[in-house]
């Protein structure tokens, strides 16, 4: 079984994540898509993160009863901050029957040079690469592992949505409609700073 990893803080999670994945899992050769929820990106900054079981929480709504999409907390319980290597390579001792590859925008793409032992991902796992509007992939894109996919795009960021929850503006329409339920009863991303 052939398992897309796509990592993110889903921060929340929105229907453009959810698109990607669906995507991914329905339009290539990987069999499933598990969404990883990261604790914490190296590359950003922790003070906007919601709490990772809040964030998991709201992934599994997101996804609801897809059997092709998954919530993983795999990075939880691993050292944190959290490097794709490392835990490419738990994965495979913990599952050794199965195949991994990463999911990713272009933008990472165009910085994975910037990765802990980035050769090491581009040698041992395919990388399914999404567009994000002006990354130049062209460093990577001839990569016999680098398969650029024309997944639909949207033009929505969790940062826009978190804003949007902070004043008191609506999502609906952003996010899953089980999410926007979960996040309108709550306080989750209305005091950010």
């Amino acid at each position: 079984m052939k398992i897309g990893l796509f990592f993110g803080s889903f921060n929340p999670v929105h229907v453009g994540h959810l698109i990607i994945a669906n995507y991914m899992a329905t339009q290539t050769d990987l069999d499933r898509v598990w969404l990883v929820v990261s604790p914490h990106n190296p590359l950003k900054p922790k003070k906007t993160l919601a709490r990772d079981y809040d964030r998991l929480h709201l992934v599994r709504l997101g996804i609801g009863d897809n059997p092709l999409l998954e919530a993983s907390n795999i990075e939880f319980s691993l050292p944190k901050p959290s490097y794709t290597v490392d835990t490419l390579a738990f994965l495979r001792e913990k599952y050794p029957d199965r195949e991994f590859a990463l999911i990713m925008g272009g933008d990472n793409l165009a910085t994975i040079h910037l990765w802990k032992n980035y050769e090491t991902l581009l040698t041992n796992h395919d990388i399914y690469v999404y567009n994000r509007p002006d990354a130049d992939v062209s460093a990577f894109a001839q990569h016999p592992r680098v398969r650029i996919c024309r997944a639909p795009m949207l033009d929505i960021s969790a940062t826009y949505i978190r804003e949007c929850l902070r004043t008191g503006k609506s999502v609906r329409y952003l996010v899953p409609d089980a999410v926007f339920e979960y996040l309108e009863s709550s306080t989750l991303y209305r005091s950010e700073g």
